[in-house]
C-alpha cells in the first residue's frame, strides 16, 4: 500500500512540472549536461575534456573536468565548490593537468597530477587571473591579468565616490609569468613581464621559451580589438619587437613546430566590413618577416586549432555542416579531412603521436568526444545523446526556398515524428542571432524557446538562416548590407510562403521569434507584417538610432548600414521598426536583460510604449541583473515559461499558470 501510495505521489509530481501536451519537463530539458574542450595530452593516452551540469540550488551551471585514459571509461578529475574547473591544458610533459577555479580567492591557476593527490594552488593574485600557457619546457607558466586599482584611483574613488568617464573604464591586462615547482611547499612569486599603456589580448611561448609573443591593443574594450598588432617580447631584456601592425588588427593565433612562423588573421587594412567579410588568414615568416595570404579558397571564415607537420588544420562551416580542413602551408591550399560527423566542433592533436581528440555530433544527436587517429574509426568517449534516447524529439529536415528577389534561403523544418503532410499544422517561426548565426538541425534545441515541447504539441518550427547568416559564404552574408531588416522580412515571409504552397500549415495560427539579431527580425516582422497572431522579441533592436548612439559595438551599425545616423538618417528610419510602429497589430511579448549593453534596454521601452500607446497587447518583461543573455537556468526557466505562456495563449487558444508549488 505504502508503494502505492508513493507512486501516485510521485505520478502527480511529476505531472505538476510538467508543461501541457509535452513529456519532458522544461526543468529536465534545462538540466541537459553537455560536453566540450576536449584536449588530448602529448603522448595520446590521456585525454581530458569539461562537462556542464546545472545547479539549481545555486542557480549556476557547473563545469568540471573529466579525464579518460587509455580510452577507459571517464573519471571526474576536478571538483569546484560553489564555481567551476575551466580552460585545461596539459603540462609538455603529460604529467599534469592546469586548470582556472575560484575556490574562495578569485580565478587562480591550480595544476593536479594525474598519478594522484589534491589540486595545487599556482597563483594567488589578488585581482585573479585570466588566460595562460606553460612554456615549452614546463618550468614556467605565463600568465594575463587585469591591472589593480591604482594609489589615485583608490584616493579618487575615496574622495569623490563612484562616476565614470565613458570610454576610460577599465583597466589594462599585462603578461606575468611564475615559476612551477611541483614540490615546493611554498607559494611560488609571478614576476611582471608587460607593463605600459597597452592591453595584451592574447599570447603564447616560442617553441625555444625564449619569447613570447602577444595581441597588444590600446585597450580592453571590445571595440578596440581593430587596434591590435602582434608584438614579441625577449624574456631575458623584457625587450618588446613588432612583427605585424597592419593599419586594421593583426591578432596571432600559433606557432610552426619549429618556431620559425606563425599563422595569424587580419583585417590588413579593412576597419569598415570586417563585421560581416571572411576572416583572412597569414603565415608570418621569422626569417624574412614578411606574410603571405592562406586558404583564400575557403569562403567562410576560419578558426584554426593546429600547426604541425601535416600542415595547418581549421574548421569552418559549410552551410549546415562544420568540417575540418588541412591547409599545405606551403601553397596555402586546403583539403578538407574526413572526420563522419554533420558538426566537427573542434580537434585536439598530440603532439608525440597522431592520436586526436574531437568534439561533435551529427544532426540527430548531441555533442559528444571522441578519440582515435585521423582516417579512422573514433572511439566515442561521452555519451551525452543518451540523456535524449527516450525523449519524442522532432524530425529535422533542412529546405530550401526562394526568397522575393530570388535568393536561395535554407532553413531547418522541425515536424512531429507522426508528421501528416495533409494534415495543417500551426506554424513557430524560430529566429537566430547574429546576424552570422546559423541553425543547425537539433534535436533539442536550446535557449529560451521550447521548440521541441511545441513540436510535441503539434505545432511545426521553421528556423531560418536568413541572409546574413554563416555558413553560406561572404557574398551571402552580405546581402543584408543596407537592407537590414528588409531583406531578412523577405527570407521569414518567402519561407512562410513555401510552406503554405505545400499545404500543410494553418496560416491562421503562426508565431515568429527570436533573440538579438532574432528579436530584432521578429520586431521588424511585428510592425511590418500582421500575418503572425503573436510575436516574442527578445532583447531586440526597435530603433538603428537608439542602439547606434548606446550600443558598446557601434561600428556593427556603421557597417552594415554604411552611415550614421547624422549622415543618412533614411537609412535608419528604413531599417528600424519603430519607423512602422503605427502599422503594428501583432500581440507582443517583449524580454529584456536589464543590463545589456550589446542591445541595451531602452529599445525594449521604445517598443514596448509604441504598443501599449496604440493598444497592441504587449507585454514586457525584464529579467533582474542579466546583460545580453539570460545565464542562470531559473532565469532561463522564466524566460522559457513567458514564452510557452506566450504562444499557447495566442497560438493553441489556452492558458497555462506557471507552476509555482
Amino acid at each position: 500500500m505504502r508503494i502505492l501510495y508513493f507512486c501516485i505521489l510521485l505520478c502527480l509530481t511529476s505531472s505538476a512540472f510538467s508543461q501541457k501536451n509535452a513529456s519532458i519537463s522544461f526543468e529536465k530539458w534545462v538540466s541537459l549536461k553537455n560536453v566540450s574542450a576536449p584536449i588530448i595530452s602529448p603522448d595520446g593516452n590521456t585525454m581530458v575534456y569539461t562537462l556542464t551540469s546545472t545547479d539549481w540550488s545555486s542557480n549556476s551551471y557547473d563545469a568540471e573536468i573529466w579525464m579518460s585514459r587509455e580510452g577507459a571509461s571517464p573519471i571526474q578529475l576536478t571538483r569546484t565548490g560553489k564555481s567551476s574547473s575551466t580552460a585545461a591544458q596539459f603540462s609538455p610533459n603529460g604529467r599534469y593537468v592546469s586548470f582556472l577555479a575560484d575556490r574562495g580567492d578569485k580565478n587562480q591557476l591550480y595544476v593536479i597530477d594525474l598519478n594522484g593527490g589534491e589540486a595545487l594552488q599556482v597563483t594567488k593574485e589578488e585581482e585573479g587571473i585570466g588566460a595562460y600557457k606553460w612554456s615549452p619546457d614546463g618550468a614556467q607558466i605565463a600568465f594575463s591579468k587585469t591591472e589593480a586599482d591604482s594609489k589615485r584611483d583608490k584616493a579618487i574613488k575615496e574622495k569623490f565616490g563612484a562616476f565614470g568617464v565613458e570610454g576610460e573604464e577599465y583597466k589594462h591586462a599585462h603578461l606575468w609569468v611564475v615559476n612551477f615547482h611541483p614540490d615546493s611547499a611554498k607559494m611560488p612569486v609571478s614576476k611582471r613581464l608587460t607593463e605600459g599603456n597597452f592591453t595584451v589580448s592574447g599570447f603564447d611561448w616560442s617553441p625555444d621559451g625564449k619569447s613570447i609573443v602577444f595581441n597588444r591593443q590600446r585597450d580592453p574594450l571590445i571595440n578596440s580589438g581593430i587596434s591590435a598588432d602582434i608584438v614579441s617580447i625577449n624574456l631575458s631584456d623584457k625587450k618588446i619587437t613588432p612583427l605585424v601592425a597592419n593599419p586594421a588588427s593583426d591578432f596571432f593565433i600559433r606557432w610552426n613546430p619549429e618556431g620559425t612562423a606563425f599563422v595569424y588573421t587580419s583585417s590588413v587594412n579593412d576597419s569598415i566590413t570586417q563585421f560581416y567579410k571572411n576572416n583572412r588568414l597569414f603565415v608570418y615568416d621569422i626569417a624574412t618577416q614578411k606574410s603571405r595570404e592562406i586558404a583564400t579558397d575557403v569562403d567562410e571564415n576560419k578558426n584554426v586549432v593546429e600547426w604541425n607537420s601535416n600542415g595547418i588544420y581549421l574548421i569552418a562551416l559549410e552551410k549546415t555542416k562544420q568540417k575540418l580542413y588541412v591547409v599545405d602551408s606551403k601553397t596555402g591550399k586546403t583539403q578538407p579531412v574526413s572526420i563522419p560527423l554533420d558538426i566537427v566542433g573542434t580537434v585536439s592533436f598530440s603532439k608525440q603521436s597522431d592520436k586526436i581528440a574531437v568534439l561533435g555530433r551529427n544532426h540527430d544527436g548531441l555533442n559528444e568526444v571522441y578519440i582515435g587517429r585521423m582516417n579512422t574509426e573514433l572511439k566515442k568517449l561521452s555519451n551525452s545523446s543518451a540523456q535524449i534516447a527516450n525523449w519524442n524529439t522532432p524530425v529535422n529536415e533542412v529546405i530550401q526556398w526562394k526568397s522575393k528577389d530570388n535568393t536561395t534561403i535554407e532553413g531547418v523544418l522541425l515536424k512531429p515524428s507522426n508528421f501528416d503532410p495533409k494534415k495543417k499544422y500551426p506554424l513557430l517561426v524560430v529566429i537566430h542571432g547574429g546576424p552570422t548565426g546559423i541553425d543547425f538541425p537539433d534535436p533539442a534545441p536550446g535557449t529560451v524557446y521550447p521548440i521541441m515541447h511545441w513540436v510535441e504539441k503539434g505545432a511545426l518550427v521553421l528556423r531560418v538562416n536568413y541572409r546574413g547568416s554563416a555558413g553560406y559564404g561572404e557574398k551571402f552574408r552580405s546581402l543584408n548590407v543596407r537592407n537590414l531588416g528588409v531583406g531578412d522580412m523577405w527570407d521569414v515571409v518567402s519561407g512562410v510562403e513555401y510552406l503554405n504552397s505545400k499545404g500543410f500549415i494553418d496560416t491562421s495560427r503562426m508565431g515568429s521569434m527570436g533573440w538579438s539579431q532574432g528579436g530584432y527580425i521578429s520586431a521588424f516582422l511585428t510592425t511590418n507584417t500582421n500575418m503572425f497572431k503573436a510575436i516574442s522579441v527578445g532583447a531586440g533592436i526597435s530603433n538603428w538610432v537608439t542602439y547606434y548612439v548606446s550600443t558598446d559595438i557601434t561600428p556593427f551599425t556603421r557597417q552594415y548600414l554604411e552611415a550614421t545616423p547624422w549622415s543618412n538618417m533614411e537609412i535608419y528610419r528604413k531599417t528600424s521598426p519603430m519607423t512602422n510602429i503605427n502599422k503594428a497589430s501583432t500581440p507582443t511579448l517583449i524580454q529584456h536583460g536589464e543590463f545589456d549593453k550589446r542591445v541595451p534596454i531602452s529599445n525594449a521601452y521604445e517598443l514596448y510604449r509604441g504598443l501599449q500607446d496604440r493598444g497592441i497587447p504587449s507585454k514586457l518583461i525584464v529579467y533582474k541583473g542579466f546583460g545580453h543573455g539570460i545565464n542562470k537556468p531559473k532565469e532561463r526557466l522564466a524566460a522559457i515559461w513567458h514564452n510557452w505562456q506566450w504562444f499557447n495563449k495566442y497560438i493553441f487558444g489556452e492558458e497555462e499558470a506557471m507552476p509555482v508549488d
